[in-house]
């Protein structure tokens, strides 16, 4: 049965909406055979992710970068879940499998930053996105709510026809 690890940093209320909303549409019913596995940054570990077929980040925008527990999250199993270094020590492109992750940010006033610090570690990894970045700014509403859910079933969903 195919495995979507869902990696994220939900401080607030309103981050949580969006978590709790990519985590129920992962479980949609209209998705079968697809394990959904929830992680906080903090906790998730390399395991996690080599046991995954594909995976799904949340975090906010703090100072224009991700948050420091998915930062960690990355720190913690880039080597052992396969991230490919130049022989400067930088983050090259990975080789070999592409397993499908996608991405949610929330932030304030900007995102930017954020999404492209997830971006170049993440292509350093055998991943590739499959599917836009959810980028919210400010409140969190119906229409954000909805897009994170279809964020969370549009990754299980492809994971679901890939090992049908």
């Amino acid at each position: 049965m195919p495995r979507l690890l869902i990696v994220h940093h939900s401080p607030t209320p309103t981050v949580r909406a969006l978590a709790d909303a990519a985590i129920a549409g992962a479980h949609d019913d209209a998705i079968e055979g697809v394990e959904v596995v929830v992680r906080e940054a903090l906790e998730a570990r390399a395991d996690d992710v080599l046991d995954a077929d594909g995976y799904l980040l949340g975090t906010t925008a703090n100072f224009g970068y991700m948050s420091g527990a998915l930062k960690h999250f990355f720190d913690t199993i880039f080597l052992e879940a396969g991230g490919a270094l130049s022989d400067d020590g930088s983050a090259s492109a990975a080789g070999g499998g592409r397993k499908p992750y996608g991405l949610w940010v929330h932030g304030r006033y900007d995102t930017t930053g954020a999404v492209r610090s997830v971006q170049s570690i993440v292509q350093a990894l055998p991943w590739t996105q499959s599917a836009p970045v959810l980028d919210v700014l400010g409140d969190v509403g119906d229409e954000q709510v909805a897009a994170a859910y279809e964020l969370g079933g549009t990754l299980a969903a492809l994971l679901e026809s890939a090992h049908a």
